[in-house]
């Protein structure tokens, strides 16, 4: 397991390599598909973010509500592909990580080799699990939205695995061709 510590370096996120396991400590934002156009539109007005993108972590999640006397509710990550068409305006303003699940378009796979990023995959399902790994959640941006506003996250050893990396791996293709029977 690779111990990682925001802000992460891009020497770094250039040595993660597909299949490894990360345990992620200190600050990520969540954010889904709204909040996403939201971005996209400031970006595009040339309008502040409610966070500095630059080697940011975006987790695509909405988190239930906390129960008493917990930090935060069920996250459990969303499907990715749903961020594709926002991505890379994000990523031009310096975001480099990206954690969710599923697969992601072959178009969002080339702007995140350019920009030199990394896609982590979490673990779907095991939403109550990942709320373990957060020790504070702030909504800062779009409390409209509800769960789906941008939260920022400090999280502790939150675990995911390297799903695309830097250079053009892709977890999904090998993993396939691994287990494919000919």
């Amino acid at each position: 397991m690779i111990k990682l510590t925001t802000p992460i370096s891009n020497e770094e996120i250039k040595n993660l390599q597909i299949g490894d396991v990360v345990a992620i400590t200190g600050t990520i934002y969540a954010a889904r598909d709204a909040a996403h156009a939201r971005l996209v539109e400031l970006v595009k007005n040339q309008l502040p973010l409610p966070f500095n993108p630059k080697n940011a972590i975006v987790y695509y999640v909405g988190p239930t509500p906390p129960k008493p006397g917990q930090v935060i509710g069920s996250c459990g990550p969303t499907s990715s592909y749903r961020m594709d068409p926002y991505s890379a305006v994000l990523m031009k303003e310096g975001l480099k990580i990206m954690i969710g699940k599923g697969q992601r378009s072959e178009k969002f796979k080339e702007e995140m080799r350019q920009a030199q990023g990394v896609y982590l995959s979490a673990v779907g399902g095991t939403g109550a699990l990942l709320s373990k790994t957060v020790i504070q959640s702030v909504l800062i941006a779009y409390p409209d939205l509800g769960p789906e506003g941008i939260y920022q996250l400090t999280v502790k050893d939150f675990p995911a695995v390297v799903t695309y990396d830097a250079g053009g791996g892709d977890l999904f293709q090998t993993g396939q061709a691994k287990y494919k029977k000919i």
